[in-house]
């Protein structure tokens, strides 16, 4: 099955695996003094991904603040060997997605709907792309059309297009087969390129 990424501005990132395994080395030596590299080398490939899992910019960070907590405290309590044997990217994506999961399900039982006015959402509409420039007008346009696909779907193709997560790591992070995950990566494309094919016949 080939998936190869839609042409988008959706941006990738890569991340050396050397680096997490000198990084798991050296977490099993000292957990205190080396993390605050792991946050470096990982912060902004989770802050990109879980971005485009949930509603908002300050949720993202939310998240991804409490991924790096949560991983913290769980490496204090493994033994050295545990934390040599970690796949360290897929485990923290596996820790922020599960976080996602939990803010989705929050923001279900917590939901409450406030009607804007024309000039509040006016207004609103005008301070968000002052404040947050044409990017995020970018990245807000590619949230509407991730949110038509099912969760499954959504999650593989952000770790995958967005994060840069191999379909391994993709289904250790999400804790699904391999075949299941190539398949939602597959579908949630094609629904994708679909969407935008749409968009684009609609152009005058």
């Amino acid at each position: 099955m080939d998936d190869g990424p839609v042409t988008t501005t959706m941006p990738t990132k890569q991340m050396d695996a050397g680096i997490d395994g000198r990084l798991t080395r050296r977490l099993a030596r000292d957990v205190a003094a080396t993390f605050p590299e792991v946050i470096v080398a990982h912060q902004d490939g989770i802050f990109s991904g879980v971005l485009r899992m949930v509603p908002t910019r300050h949720d993202a960070q939310d998240v991804t603040q409490e991924t790096f907590i949560r991983a913290y405290r769980a490496l204090l309590g493994y033994d050295s060997n545990r934390i040599r044997d970690l796949k360290l990217r897929p485990w923290l994506w596996t820790i922020a997605v599960n976080l996602c999961r939990n803010a989705a399900r929050d923001r279900k039982r917590a939901a409450v709907t406030v009607p804007l006015t024309g000039d509040d959402r006016a207004t609103a509409d005008t301070v968000d792309v002052a404040a947050e420039g044409i990017a995020d007008v970018i990245a807000a346009e590619w949230q509407r059309r991730l949110d038509v696909l099912s969760a499954a779907q959504r999650d593989a193709v952000v770790l995958r297009h967005v994060v840069g997560l191999t379909y391994r790591e993709i289904a250790t992070a999400l804790d699904r087969p391999v075949g299941t995950t190539k398949a939602d990566v597959h579908r949630g494309l094609e629904q994708l390129r679909a969407l935008l094919a749409a968009e684009i016949e609609e152009k005058p």
